[in-house]
This record gives structure tokens, sequence and C-alpha cells, in this order.
């Protein structure tokens, strides 16, 4: 066993004509947190789905514990993705059901575990993020910081090989951020799990995460331990932890060419 589980090397993929990733070179450590950061639309979800196998690079390839992710077939890619729990942007709780039976789901669909066995289970997790007597309430019932918790929860419910959070703390007030910053950082060393968080947040991410990867024009403008991204010297990444508006992040999107000479805004 190496202490890197997830391999990327010259990663590349782009929707049509517009690069998204040219060249992403990174590797993931095995029982650490490990952070993605980069402006919206920077290609941090896209590096996610080309993790989980939900799309297949132009170039380039993800090795995820041994295994290139976009070489397996369908029931190697179906057996992979048992190994990884996932919180979704905005929660994606299934709004029918309640929290147990959100939490109970993934458990029914990939084991043959007696329901008292399931029941357990999904007590202890929710006990773990805090919320063991809302196991009755439905999604619609949770405030915006529970309902993450919820989400956190079932990401770790099977006890995954790797846990990839995306965008955890966005719209999220002080304290329920907080919270979810810490719960990722104790699940993760409770579990001895590998977890991803993809992020634009730096301060909270960087308070939680052993190692971080600054994306930027589709590839790694900076990266490694966290010590050392604090220290570093590099603009992009000042600009980017101090939330600096002058720097090498463009704020303004390229124009390619010149607007007609009748053009007009509504």
């Amino acid at each position: 066993m190496t202490d890197t589980l997830i391999e990327i090397r010259d990663l590349k993929f782009a929707y049509g004509e517009r690069v998204v990733l040219d060249g992403i070179h990174l590797d993931i450590p095995r029982g650490k947190v490990t952070a993605i950061l980069g402006a919206s639309g920077c290609g941090k979800t896209t590096l996610l789905r080309l993790i989980g196998g939900q799309a297949r690079p132009a170039a380039g390839h993800v090795r995820l514990d041994g295994r290139v992710v976009h070489e397996l077939n369908n029931t190697e890619l179906y057996r992979l993705r048992r190994e990884i729990g996932r919180m979704f942007q905005e929660s994606g709780l299934f709004t029918d059901l309640s929290v147990y039976e959100n939490l109970a789901f993934p458990l029914r669909e990939h084991t043959d575990l007696p329901e008292d066995m399931i029941r357990d289970l999904v007590l202890m997790k929710l006990h773990a993020v805090g919320l063991r007597g809302a196991h009755g309430l439905m999604p619609g019932e949770l405030s915006g910081g529970m309902a993450r918790r919820v989400a956190l929860a079932r990401a770790i419910v099977l006890d995954p090989l790797l846990a990839v959070y995306d965008e955890p703390f966005s719209g999220l007030d002080p304290i329920s951020l907080n919270v979810i910053a810490n719960l990722i950082r104790r699940l993760n060393d409770a579990l001895q799990t590998t977890s991803i968080v993809v992020t634009y947040d730096v301060s909270e991410s960087l308070k939680i995460a052993d190692y971080a990867y600054f994306i930027d024009g589709g590839k790694v403008v900076a990266g490694g331990p966290v010590a050392e991204i604090q220290a570093s010297r590099d603009p992009f990444v000042d600009q980017f932890i101090h939330a600096l508006p002058q720097g090498p992040v463009a704020f303004r999107y390229p124009a390619r060419r010149p607007l007609p000479a009748d053009f007009a805004l509504a």
C-alpha cells in the first residue's frame, strides 16, 4: 500500500472548445485531508467528476488506489464508486425521504445488512454529527447547517475509502461553517479515511487541511503541505489567501473579439 491514494497525471478535459483542465498533475495522500482551491468555474467540480468516473479525460489519467478510473468497465466502476462517499453542493438530500431514510438508502442499496444493523449504523452516524434526535425530520424541516450535517453523515455512512466534499461551506453562517469544517476533520481522523474538500473558502479549508492545491487556468499553480502554502510568497496564493482584487486571478472574462458597432446593452 502506497502513501498516495489518488495519482493524477497530465489530466486534460474540455467542454467543446472550452478547455477546463489543461494538464493537471497532483497527488492526494492517503489518510489526509486535501483541499482543492480555486475561483468559481476553474474546474474543481469537473476534477471530482473525473475522479468518480462521471467523465472521461481527453488525455492523462486518474489512478485511484491503483486503478486507472477511465479504463474500468461498468462493473469495476460501480465497485469503485461504492468506496467513495460524496457530499454534494446544496446537500443533495432526497426531499421525499426522512433524515433516517436518507442515510439508510445507501446501506440498503449497497449492502445486505439486516435492518437492525442498518438502524444502529444510521443512528451512530447521525450521533457523530450531532443530529441523532433529528432522524425523523424531513429535509424541508432542516436548517441549512443541519442539512449539510445530514449530507455529511450520509457521505460517510458506508465508511468510505475516499470522502469527497463539494463546496461544503457555501451559504452557511459562521457557526454552521465552523461546525461542518471541524466535523470533516474529526471524522476523517476517526474513520481513517481520505478526504478531498473542493471549495473557494480558503481560510476555513486551510484550518482543517493537511495539503492544498490551487487551480487556475486549467493548471495547478501552487500546491503542497498547508504550512508551506501559508508561508508562500507566490502571487497567486497571496492574492487568493488575502482576497486581493489585484493579482494573477483575472476578474474580467476576456473578450475574444470586438463588439459590433451597433451593439447596445439592454
